[in-house]
């Protein structure tokens, strides 16, 4: 037995030693590292091509099992599926607020009719209707929407000749219109501003340590792109209203309007690539702001400060709070101011203040009460003033409040005016104004019919109310107030009273005791009573 063997632990690696070193001097060491280095390398390189097998056979394996939902004659668009909703824009709101701000301001009725109105610069033909060539039906909704004091009256003509015809209706009792619409689409610049911007980054990588004989590219990359481009175009609308009878434009009761809409085009890219195979993903976006809801915008918008121009009422409340108030409306209040007395102005002032909330007397003086209610108001007022300024006239007429509240307080205000006036005279007996033994007198120019028996007592009233002298009329408030015409009774032949009337007649009372109506504000027809039309 060796020495070595029977050495013990030792032993053994003295002997591993010798073996170790004994190999080396034979030459045979270096070979050995070189085989375990080859061996290490071949056994890699096999992972590699097993893990690239393995994933191309599961990509193939994912595309048959998947075949129905990539194949391209299975391609489909779908589309989403919408309810009809009502028509919202910005002012959807506004226009029935200003129906009811004419309301609360008491102005006049208003009766609008609209010409036809449409494109006048030709480019909804050639733009292939990218505007709208008729814009007439915009305009009749807008008006009816308002409601309130304005009463929309449509222009169609050949409907009216048609129902004549066919005799459904005799067009007696038809509304007239007062003013009348007149516009257009007067401009469509498309292309004004035309900016492309865009933006394109990649990254690109070689991995060497890969064997060249496997894959087609040892090269791996990212790349990202971003690219938009917007146009601008701008859409105008004028408008103007003309007097129905004279077919006259009104000074200042106008409303040019313009609006920019935009259209843009933007996309995205996403590619990434892994040893000369590449995938990624693209998008694309274009939008264009709706060219006739625009225009529909415009109409709205248009008819809200035309109205509101005409009417003189502040709707520029009505559009935000960064709207700037109408010089038109404010210089017409400016105006009024300075054609009345201190005494007008005091009492008209009163009559909004009670529409804030305020129980000031009508009176027309300058009491405490009435500066304590000012000063609630407006916030620049001095109580030490003696009058009221123009710029708080100007003030507290702006900010009446538009509610129903304010519209419920303007109609308790007309019923105080109302009672606080006296009464037109009554002719409760025409027999103390027209004895009954004496002939009524002649009218002028016709001739005397002669006596008869009376079929009724009406017929008699009739004729001694007309026979009659008009009673005579009250002053007219000082204020912004209109009183309802008083209808003139026709001439007629007068008869001699074979009887006595009844006291009361109906007829009498609607045609000569009729009560004033009092408004609370500046209106078209309230401030003409101060100025004249051809001033207004």
């Amino acid at each position: 037995m060796s020495p070595f063997l029977a050495s013990g632990n030792g032993s053994v690696k003295e002997t591993s030693i010798i073996i170790q070193r004994d190999v080396a001097e034979r030459g045979i060491m270096e070979p050995i590292e070189k085989k375990r280095t080859e061996g290490i390398l071949i056994k890699d390189t096999g992972f590699v091509s097993r893990f690239f097998q393995g994933l191309m056979i599961g990509a193939v394996a994912f595309s048959f099992a998947s075949c129905s939902t990539i194949d391209p004659r299975e391609v489909e668009a779908e589309l989403p599926e919408t309810a009809p909703a009502v028509k919202v824009t910005s002012f959807t709101e506004a226009l029935p607020r200003l129906g009811l701000m004419t309301e609360i301001y008491s102005t006049d009725l208003l009766r609008i009719q609209s010409n036809p109105v449409g494109d006048v610069t030709g480019a909804a033909a050639s733009t292939g209707s990218e505007i709208p060539r008729d814009i007439t039906e915009m305009i009749k909704t807008t008006l009816n929407s308002m409601g309130g004091n304005v009463l929309f009256i449509p222009y169609d003509p050949a409907f009216i000749q048609n129902q004549q015809v066919t005799g459904y209706s005799n067009f007696e009792d038809k509304v007239i219109p007062e003013v009348v619409l007149s516009g257009g689409i007067t401009e469509f610049d498309r292309g004004l501003v035309t900016q492309g911007e865009n933006l394109d980054a990649s990254l690109e990588a070689e991995i060497k340590s890969l064997p060249g004989d496997f894959l087609p590219s040892k090269n791996v990359g990212l790349r990202y792109g971003d690219e938009a481009k917007a146009g601008l175009a701008r859409i105008t609308l004028d408008f103007n209203m003309l007097d129905f009878q004279t077919l006259a434009g009104i000074p200042k009761i106008n409303a040019v309007n313009t609006m920019e809409v935009l259209k843009g085009v933007a996309g995205k890219e996403l590619g990434i690539s892994l040893f000369g195979q590449t995938f990624g993903f693209k998008g694309t976006s274009k939008k264009v702001q709706g060219r006739h809801h625009a225009v529909r915008l415009l109409v709205e918008l248009s008819m809200i400060q035309i109205v509101g121009k005409y009417l003189a009422v502040p709707y520029w409340r009505l559009l935000g709070e960064d709207a700037i108030p109408d010089s038109t409306v404010t210089d017409a209040l400016a105006r009024a101011y300075a054609s009345q007395t201190e005494a007008d102005v005091t009492k008209m002032v009163q009559q909004w203040l009670f529409i804030y909330g305020h129980d000031v007397p009508l009176t027309g003086e300058l009491d405490e009460k009435t500066k304590t209610a000012l000063e609630a108001v407006d916030e620049d007022f001095d109580s030490s003033d003696s009058k009221i300024s123009s710029d708080t006239f100007v003030q507290v007429y702006v900010n009446i409040p538009i509610s129903y509240e304010a519209g419920a307080r303007q109609q308790e205000m007309v019923a105080l005016l109302n009672a606080q006036e006296p009464a037109n005279e009554v002719v409760s007996d025409p027999t103390e104004a027209v004895p009954a033994t004496e002939s009524a007198p002649e009218v002028a120019g016709q001739e005397q019919p002669t006596p008869g028996p009376v079929d009724s007592g009406e017929a008699s009233t009739s004729a001694s109310v007309d026979a009659t002298p008009a009673a005579p009329q009250p002053s007219a408030q000082p204020t912004l107030a209109q009183q309802n015409p008083v209808p003139e009774a026709a001439p007629a032949a007068a008869a001699p009273v074979a009887k006595k009337v009844p006291a009361k007649s109906k007829e009498v009372e609607k045609q000569v005791a009729q009560k004033p109506t009092y408004v609370a504000g500046p209106k078209r027809t309230g401030i003409g009573k101060f100025l004249s039309e051809e001033e207004w």
